[in-house]
């Protein structure tokens, strides 16, 4: 099935829509925070620290790379030219790994090394080798462009030192005082980071203004620093990292293993499943037939005994006060068939059960078919919406079915929620079309990928067919999981 579907599983009044994450309070507060925050100083400390390495190493390398293009060209010096451009390529890496390093220690961000350059067989080859190293390239381009953002981070300090020193203009002017005399002597200056003239004080009051102006610069500075650290950190995931190609391999080598492990724990767990429930109790109920069989054969045995006694005078055999002859106990079978059925059962039970852990029968009539009872079974309210014009490939149907499950009964077990929401729309992407799962709650949020609530496992899943999981869940809720899955595995 598909198109459009929209139910609601829920018999109360409406309640009121779920919280938007975020507010002009929080912002607020945010932006009257951030100075005193350990991120500010950190990005601070980072433009700080960075300028020098910046600074020394753009323009070494500009004059290397200048000089050994300039020897390149020419006849004469065409082989020293190579050797200093291959050089710059070297350099250009040892300072990429400065700049991660510096950035790991400062910032957090954790950039990996790109792979190392091929070793090229003889000396021309190692030299051709070294010329095409794009790795190498990327990170002289990176150190090139990293000069003028040096520059601009140590602009964006200036904003951090304005806004101090502006800060102290009343408690300098009580400990050192200032002239007021008529003439070029004056009061104190004011520093600002934009240039608009000479700015200066001239009485005790006039500081106070000072002190404003600082602390609007202290306000805005950490957000000025945060904007250079955020290209510097984007130019590091472009530049100093392993490529995209490289990325895409790893990534594709990842998903293929956690496929294969996925693959051998499902394996491994009907096998469990089949071995401690399922075969166990199809084993008793053999036994218990073998039982029945044995009574009957019993019952049997002792009557054609009976029968093969002559007739005569005297009495009949197993009719005396004497008699032996075994006697079929119908309570006793009636009770050994009764727990043969019930093993039967739930062995039939347990097999139904492993199978749609497999692959659900609902699905068979589509993914909005399937939801919706999904939801109906569901003990919380849970308000549904899908809106699939084309049918996504079973694989992709399967595990977005699972995702939907898992997230809900994370609802209904950790989040102390009232109610959900589970939205499934198709998107299109760069041309390519995304089945997007959305799974809401108005519970107390604090959801964590690594929090042991089973997002790892999802994270796992979707990841073996190129998907993405993201969470956002704020401390107080609400709590909103996105699953973007292609439409085709």
């Amino acid at each position: 099935m598909t198109g459009k579907l929209i139910t609601m599983h829920d018999t109360s009044p409406v309640s009121a829509p779920l919280r938007e994450p975020g507010s002009a309070r929080t912002r607020a507060a945010a932006l009257l925070r951030a100075p005193l925050t350990r991120r500010a100083w950190a990005e601070a400390a980072y433009c700080l620290a960075a300028f020098p390495l910046g600074l020394a190493g753009g323009v070494l390398l500009a004059v290397l790379l200048a000089l050994g293009a300039g020897l390149t060209v020419s006849l004469v010096g065409a082989v020293i030219g190579v050797l200093v451009l291959v050089g710059c390529v070297r350099l250009a890496r040892g300072l990429g790994a400065l700049h991660r390093g510096l950035a790991a220690g400062l910032l957090g961000e954790r950039v990996p090394g790109p792979v190392p350059s091929r070793p090229g067989s003889g000396v021309l080859g190692r030299l051709d080798a070294r010329l095409r190293d794009g790795a190498g390239w990327r990170a002289t381009a990176y150190v090139l462009v990293k000069l003028p953002m040096s520059a601009l981070g140590m602009y964006a300090v200036l904003w951090w030192l304005t806004g101090l020193t502006n800060v102290t203009a009343p408690l300098r002017w009580g400990v050192f005082g200032q002239d007021t005399g008529s003439g070029d002597v004056g009061g104190m200056p004011v520093l600002t980071p934009i240039p608009v003239g000479s700015l200066e004080v001239r009485t005790f009051a006039g500081t106070f203004a000072a002190l404003a102006l600082g602390l609007a610069l202290l306000l805005l500075a950490p957000w000025a620093t945060r904007l250079v650290v955020e290209a510097d950190r984007r130019l590091l995931r472009a530049l100093l990292g392993p490529g995209h190609l490289a990325d895409r391999v790893r990534d594709l080598e990842e998903t293929r293993a956690l496929a294969v492990d996925d693959s051998v724990a499902l394996l491994r767990r009907v096998e469990r499943d089949l071995h401690d429930g399922a075969q166990v109790r199809l084993v008793a109920v053999a036994m218990s037939l073998d039982m029945i069989k044995e009574r009957l054969d019993e019952a049997d045995d002792g009557s054609r005994g009976g029968s093969e006694h002559p007739a005569g005078p005297g009495p009949k055999p197993g009719t005396g006060p004497d008699a032996t002859s075994p006697s079929l106990d119908l309570a006793r079978v009636r009770q050994l068939v009764d727990v043969a059925h019930h093993n039967a059962t739930e062995a039939l039970t347990e097999l139904r059960d492993l199978a749609r852990g497999i692959h659900p029968p609902v699905l068979d009539d589509g993914l909005p078919d399937a939801l919706a009872t999904l939801v109906a079974r569901s003990t919380l309210p849970v308000e549904l919406a899908t809106d699939i014009p084309r049918r996504p490939t079973p694989a992709i149907e399967t595990i977005a079915y699972f995702c939907a499950a898992e997230l809900l009964t994370n609802v209904i077990k950790h989040s102390n929620a009232e109610r959900a929401a589970i939205t499934v729309t198709e998107e299109t992407e760069g041309g390519v079309g995304v089945l997007r799962l959305r799974v809401t709650d108005d519970g107390r949020g604090g959801a964590d990928v690594g929090a042991g609530s089973g997002l790892i496992g999802l994270t796992q899943r979707v990841r073996t067919v190129d998907g993405r999981l993201r969470v956002h869940s704020p401390d107080g809720g609400p709590t909103e999981v996105t699953v973007e899955l292609p439409l085709h595995a």
